[in-house]
């Protein structure tokens, strides 16, 4: 573990959350609270998200981001352009659908159980890939409250809509190459009885924009879909 200190309030470490499967871990500066389970993009648990699970832990919520390509590509970490690209969309591809809900399962329960987790709510998080694990998570696996950024092909699974009884917050790209902007309507029109549910969507924006690392990152909607999302999921987590 790498300890919280008077320079560095966020203790981090890896831990294995079943045999194979592991998952990076951030704590916030209390140590306790509730907890929320960051599912990556299609590039690993690398760099950036592991600044992300560092961010939510300084706003005060156990972070747990697990290694959802653990049977393929354990602990991989890429980059976002050329050959690691075509790597992290081929791992994606190999990623069923059987395996994700299992997954989900997995790191909720994880979450959960953690010691400094008990009694707490725990939510999920999740960006591309993320963004739809995160939308499984509410539908399947109990979430308390649920955020999806950019969620790729949810409007695929919108039969698993009527399940989701928690609050639940959509972040789009208005100017999406991955998600047209029917696939938006169609979110928006399957949780239009949910009295929880929010669609944010950024004029103008390209998909990817809440990353830093990525040639995508518009700032300005970041900062404002991150003040969006830590109102939710404080109001949702923090009863």
């Amino acid at each position: 573990m790498i300890p919280n200190t008077a320079e560095d309030p966020v203790a981090t470490r890896w831990l294995d959350i079943a045999p194979g499967f592991a998952a990076y871990l951030a704590l916030p500066p209390a140590g306790r609270g509730p907890a929320i389970v960051l599912f990556q993009e299609i590039f690993g648990v690398n760099t950036h998200i592991r600044a992300v699970a560092r961010q939510w832990a300084l706003d005060g919520f156990i972070v747990l981001a697990p290694d959802l390509f653990h049977r393929r590509a354990p602990r991989i970490e890429l980059g976002y352009s050329g050959d690691d690209h075509a790597q992290g969309m081929a791992l994606h591809q190999a990623y069923t659908h059987e395996e994700q809900l299992a997954d989900v399962a997995a790191a909720m329960a994880a979450a959960r159980a953690l010691p400094e987790a008990a009694g707490q709510r725990c939510g999920a998080l999740g960006y591309c890939m993320g963004g739809r694990l995160a939308f499984f998570a509410a539908a399947t696996a109990g979430a308390d409250a649920a955020v999806a950024y950019y969620g790729g092909r949810i409007q695929d699974h919108l039969a698993l809509a009527p399940q989701v009884k928690a609050p639940i917050q959509f972040h789009y790209a208005g100017d999406d190459a991955y998600i047209p902007p029917a696939a938006v309507d169609a979110v928006r029109a399957a949780f239009a009885g949910h009295d929880g549910a929010e669609v944010q969507v950024y004029p103008g924006t390209p998909h990817g924009f809440n990353c830093w690392s990525r040639e995508s990152y518009e700032p300005r909607a970041a900062a404002l879909a991150h003040g969006r999302a830590l109102q939710f999921l404080a109001a949702a987590l923090n009863g």
